[in-house]
C-alpha cells in the first residue's frame, strides 16, 4: 500500500509538471501571436510614418514654393506634432514588444532548461523504479494468491485418507464394535443376574414367611383335627405353588439353553466368517501395499 501511494504521488507530480509546461507553451503561443500582431501594427505605423514624412516633404516643398502662407504653416505644425506623437508611440510600442519578447524568451529558455535538466531524468528514473516496484508487487500478489490456492488444495488432499489409513480406520472401528458388543453382552448378563437374584430374594422371603407362619400355627393346628386338616391343605397349596414355580423355572431354563445353543452355533459361524474376513482383509492390505508401491514408482 505504501508503494502504491508513493507511485501515485510521483505520477501526480509529473502530471502537474506536464500540465504546467503545456500551460506555459500555450501562453508562449499566445504571446507570440500578440507579438506578431504588434509587429504588424508597428509596420503599419511605420508605413503611416513614411506616408506622413512624404507628405511633410511635399508640404515643405510647397512651403518653399509658397512662402508666407500661414494656413500651410499651421498644417505643417499639426503634421509635425502628429509625427512626433507617432514616433513616441512607436518607441513605446517597440520598447513594450522588446520587453515582452525578452520575457517570453527567458521563459522559453527556462522551460528548455527544465525539460533537459537532470531533475526530470531523476523523476523519470524514480518513476520507472516505482513502476517496477508496482509490477513486482502485483506479481507478488498473484503469486501469493496462487500459493494460497495450492495450500488449500494440499489441505484438501491431506484431509482425504490414504488406503492404509482407511484400513487402519476399518480395523479400529471393528475393534470398537467388538468392544461395544462385549460391553453390551456383559451388561445383559448383569441385568439377567440382577433379575435372577431378585427372584431368589422374593422366593426366600416367601419361604421365610411361610416357615414363620407354619411355626406360629403348628402348635395350635396340632391340638384339633380341623386345625391339622387346614395345615395340611395350606401345605399342599404351598407345594403346588412351588411346583408351578419350579415348572416355570425349568421352562425358562430350557428356553435359555435353547438360546445358548443357537448362540453357540452363531458364534461358530461368526468365527468361521471372521477367519474368512481376516484372510480377505490380509489379501486386500497386501494388494493396497503393492498398489502404493506401484503408484510411488509411477510418480517417481
Amino acid at each position: 500500500m505504501v508503494i502504491q501511494t508513493q507511485v501515485k504521488s510521483v505520477l501526480n507530480e509529473i502530471e502537474e509538471e506536464e500540465q504546467r509546461v503545456q500551460q506555459l507553451e500555450e501562453e508562449l503561443n499566445h504571446v507570440q501571436k500578440s507579438t506578431e500582431m504588434l509587429r504588424a501594427s508597428l509596420n503599419e505605423q511605420i508605413q503611416k510614418k513614411a506616408t506622413i514624412e512624404n507628405g511633410m516633404q511635399r508640404l515643405q516643398e510647397k512651403i518653399n514654393e509658397e512662402d508666407g502662407n500661414i494656413d500651410v504653416v499651421q498644417r505643417v505644425k499639426v503634421l509635425l506634432e502628429s509625427v512626433e506623437a507617432l514616433e513616441k508611440q512607436e518607441g513605446e510600442l517597440r520598447t513594450s514588444c522588446e520587453q515582452k519578447h525578452s520575457n517570453l524568451q527567458a521563459e522559453v529558455n527556462e522551460l528548455e532548461r527544465i525539460s533537459n535538466s537532470e531533475e526530470i531524468n531523476s523523476h523519470s528514473g524514480d518513476l520507472q523504479s516505482f513502476r517496477d516496484l508496482g509490477e513486482n508487487w502485483q506479481s507478488a500478489k498473484e503469486l501469493a494468491a496462487k500459493l494460497r490456492a495450492v495450500l488449500s488444495l494440499k489441505r484438501r488432499l491431506d484431509d482425504q485418507p490414504s488406503p492404509s489409513e482407511l484400513i487402519q480406520y476399518e480395523r479400529r472401528f471393528s475393534e470398537l464394535y467388538v468392544q461395544i458388543q462385549e460391553k453390551h453382552q456383559q451388561t445383559r448378563q448383569y441385568y439377567a443376574t440382577y433379575n435372577a437374584l431378585l427372584e431368589i430374594k422374593e422366593l426366600v422371603q416367601k419361604e421365610t414367611s411361610l416357615l414363620n407362619s407354619i411355626s406360629s400355627q403348628f402348635q395350635d393346628a396340632m391340638t384339633s383335627t380341623a386345625g391339622r386338616a387346614k395345615l395340611i391343605g395350606s401345605m399342599e397349596a404351598v407345594l403346588q405353588g412351588t411346583q408351578q414355580k419350579l415348572g416355570k423355572v425349568q421352562l425358562g431354563l430350557q428356553e435359555e439353553q435353547r438360546k445358548c445353543d443357537v448362540f453357540k452355533e452363531e458364534y461358530a459361524a461368526s468365527v468361521v466368517e471372521q477367519r474368512r474376513c481376516s484372510s480377505i482383509l490380509k489379501a486386500f492390505q497386501e494388494e493396497c501395499t503393492k498398489n502404493e508401491k506401484l503408484r510411488r514408482q509411477t510418480s517417481a
